[in-house]
């Protein structure tokens, strides 16, 4: 295998600029033409210094930061996280090298700001700090909260040697990862395959809520049928985050309830070590996801009340912007029950659940033993209509015990969480075993 360096990650991303198309927001619009990606000799400038200030180290720490392209007016005054971007520029602007990132890179942490650069003179120079605040991140952790726009600059991410991902804006366009060229990251929670395996969980979801909002002698609005989905989506990429965040690695396994339930007794798959009993507290998922939709049903009822106001629709933006305190407080639920089933992954064996969240038991110890499981295909689009069989050699245990309940078991989903950080989606799919690299390479998930 050739392995790639920066100006193949230059030559990847300059084709590939243009077709994609970035939101602009009203008080970047002004600016939008003075964004543009820079030559391709610039860009590789540009990319060349972060990658060698990635192979760095800071006092023993990883050289972690993001750089964002654009003069300093070209960013807004009176601005500033959790809506907006917050400009600092620095009375004199500082050489653009890789040394003067690795010093700069403990102040702009990379979960929260941004190092601003721009051209003078034809000459990449450092002209300060660009604050976003952490909420750009909830894309990929959920949770509320609507993250700031961006311009539609060059943002060039690193997340650790040799780990650099260019962005247009928020959209990525390229990365470079173990010496190979990546396209945009694979958001497994956008695939149609992942909503229809929760389809007919989210019908009985909104069935018991109609039946809820039918006994309440409020006035509840109607909920947008998407927002079902996506709270649901931000549980599970809760759960996600946490088990890498405490970075022992872990596999969660999905399961149909009637299938679920039979692993709790004695069977050939799994041998589950510690059970729960059964009631409302091992369906805590559940009972948090019905109140949720609930409460906004009932706050955007509340503005239906008003004189001459409209009907309403309450949608996932309106739960982002909402200061309700119900809503806040369920919202506080949601990352602890979260937290405590990322958890229980740090016990060697996987935790069950039901496609209801429903929490059957963790410390699984999976058997599949007649299963023989040598191939598996590796998806490399959304949907897996693309695929790239691997050998299962080149995986550890917790992968190939996947791979081999999802080869017995055809109705379940595994979500594997390696101690590096990575994530894939396994599942049977199309006669054979399918595993999804989720967010590859580069995602944000620990920093």
């Amino acid at each position: 295998m050739t392995l790639a360096y920066p100006r193949d990650l230059a030559e990847f991303v300059v084709p590939r600029w243009n077709a994609e198309e970035v939101f602009v927001a009203d008080y970047f619009a002004p600016y939008a033409e003075r964004f543009e990606l820079p030559g391709l000799d610039e860009l590789e400038l540009i990319i060349s210094t972060c990658y060698q200030a990635s192979l760095m180290s800071e006092e023993q720490r990883p050289v972690i930061f993001r750089v964002i392209l654009g003069e300093p007016d070209c960013f807004p005054p009176a601005q500033g996280p959790p809506t907006g971007l917050h400009r600092l520029e620095f009375s004199e602007t500082r050489k653009f090298s890789a040394h003067e990132l690795r010093r700069l890179s403990p102040a702009a942490s990379f979960h929260r700001s941004l190092i601003g650069i721009c051209f003078e003179q034809g000459i990449p120079k450092i002209w300060g700090f660009v604050h976003s605040g952490p909420r750009w991140l909830r894309a990929v952790h959920g949770g509320r909260g609507k993250a700031p726009p961006m311009p539609p600059s060059l943002v060039v991410n690193v997340a650790g040697p040799g780990r650099i991902e260019v962005r247009k804006g928020k959209i990525t366009v390229g990365q470079l990862n173990d010496g190979r060229i990546y396209g945009r990251s694979m958001n497994v929670f956008a695939s149609s395959w992942l909503s229809q395996f929760f389809e007919h969980v989210r019908g009985e979801h909104l069935m018991t809520h109609l039946e809820r909002r039918a006994q309440s002698t409020t006035l509840w609005a109607d909920l947008n049928p998407e927002i079902t989905k996506l709270i649901a989506q931000h549980m599970v990429k809760r759960v996600i985050t946490a088990m890498r965040t405490f970075g022992h690695g872990g596999t969660l396994v999905i399961m149909p309830e009637e299938a679920g339930y039979e692993l709790i007794e004695k069977n050939p798959y799994v041998a589950i070590k510690y059970k729960f009993a059964e009631g409302e507290p091992r369906a805590r998922f559940m009972t948090l996801i019905l109140n949720l939709m609930d409460a906004l049903a009932e706050y955007g009822g509340r503005s239906m009340g008003l004189p001459d106001a409209p009907k309403v629709i309450v949608d996932w933006a309106d739960y982002e912007a909402s200061t309700d305190q119900k809503l806040a407080e369920l919202d506080e639920a949601v990352f602890e029950v979260s937290h405590l089933i990322a958890g229980l992954t740090a016990v060697d064996g996987a935790v069950i659940m039901t496609k209801r969240f429903e929490l059957l038991g963790f410390g699984a110890e999976i058997y599949c033993e007649d299963s023989d499981v040598s191939y598996v295909a590796r998806a490399l689009d959304l949907e897996g209509t693309e695929i790239k069989m691997d050998s299962v050699e080149a995986v550890g245990t917790r992968h190939r015990s996947a791979f081999r309940l999802c080869s017995e078991i055809q109705t379940a989903l595994a979500v594997v969480v390696s101690q590096d950080g990575s994530v894939h989606f396994v599942r049977w799919k199309d006669g054979q075993v399918t595993y999804w690299d989720h967010q590859a390479t580069i995602s944000s998930f620990d920093f």
